[in-house]
């Protein structure tokens, strides 16, 4: 069956920024249409390509790609918390069509989620139970990074898959654009920042992970004052690259490496390997176009802030 898809930023910031009317409208007009979109097309299961933020994924073992059997919101930065509805047989099913074409992935029976695999969720449906929902996994704060045509790789094989199944799937593209909050880098880490990124000592407290999102909310706020010491947004390079995956033609995007994407858009850059995977996806059931295409660089969410609604040509 035809596919359709929503790529859009996430940002743990929205509940949490002051942003000006302006601003605020343009994000919920852009919202609106999303939900328009998703509302007409009526899916019947979202397949969901998010990355995480060391609350699932940790240095002690940290797959490139994961496909969820099961999984769970830890309801971080206030979002939803509690089980996904993860329809076990398309997941394993999904599983094993990108195994068998060549994509070494890990599966999980019970994958931890943050707010970037749930928050378009929340967005788009009111409620992360709203859909079945298939969780995908991709690395994007941890190096080292897979190489991007391996990730659209990942996004064809899945693809494929979903094209041949007698279901209505909406795929999710959850990260990006250009960003770089203050995460901790294992090459920099303090002691207690590895041990935290190597997943040691068990789930962070309440009290942990509020100074954990303090810190986040701060820095946005001396970000959009211009005192912050962490990257700008790269407003050029986001608009490039959304071009490229309008254009259907992702191979151009096969030389760009990890260090020259952290060089220009910032460590957390390569969440955009969501939108990449999932664009690959919806391209390898056949042509698309893009319906709606929004973007501005929000410093308020420190985030280029992207969003585009997708549809195959044969749903027209």
């Amino acid at each position: 069956m035809p596919l359709a898809l929503v790529s859009t930023s996430h940002s743990p910031l929205l509940e949490h920024a002051d942003l000006d009317t302006e601003v605020s409208g343009e994000l919920e007009a852009a919202f609106d249409e999303a939900r328009r979109f998703v509302r007409d097309y009526d899916p019947e299961v979202v397949v969901s390509f998010g990355p995480d933020h060391y609350n699932g994924f940790f240095y002690n073992l940290m797959p490139a790609f994961c496909i969820g059997y099961g999984a769970e919101s830890i309801g971080d930065y206030g979002s939803q918390a509690g089980r996904l509805d993860v329809p076990e047989d398309l997941a394993r099913g999904l599983a094993e069509a990108v195994i068998d074409d060549g994509i070494d992935l890990a599966v999980s029976l019970d994958m931890q989620v943050d707010h970037g695999a749930v928050q378009p969720m929340e967005i788009l449906f009111g409620d992360i139970t709203a859909k079945p929902m298939v969780p995908v996994f991709i690395n994007s704060v941890a190096p080292p990074f897979t190489p991007l045509h391996r990730v659209r790789r990942l996004g064809e094989a899945v693809g494929r898959y979903l094209a041949s199944q007698d279901r209505k799937v909406l795929l999710i593209a959850s990260g990006g654009l250009s960003h770089d909050p203050p995460v901790p880098r294992l090459a920099t880490a303090t002691p207690q920042q590895r041990s935290m990124l190597l997943g040691q000592g068990g789930p962070m407290t309440p009290e942990a992970r509020d100074a954990r999102q303090q810190r986040v909310i701060a820095t946005a706020k001396e970000f959009a004052a211009g005192t912050a010491t962490i990257q700008d947004l790269a407003p050029d390079w986001d608009r490039e690259l959304m071009q490229i995956l309008a254009s259907g033609d992702l191979s151009q995007l096969d030389t760009w490496t990890p260090e020259e994407m952290t060089r220009i858009a910032g460590n957390s850059s390569h969440e955009v390997r969501t939108w990449i995977a999932a664009y690959a996806a919806l391209g390898a059931a056949g042509p698309y176009e893009v319906r709606y295409s929004y973007y501005r660089p929000i410093r308020e969410l420190i985030a280029g802030f992207g969003l585009t609604t997708v549809e195959s040509r044969a749903t027209r």
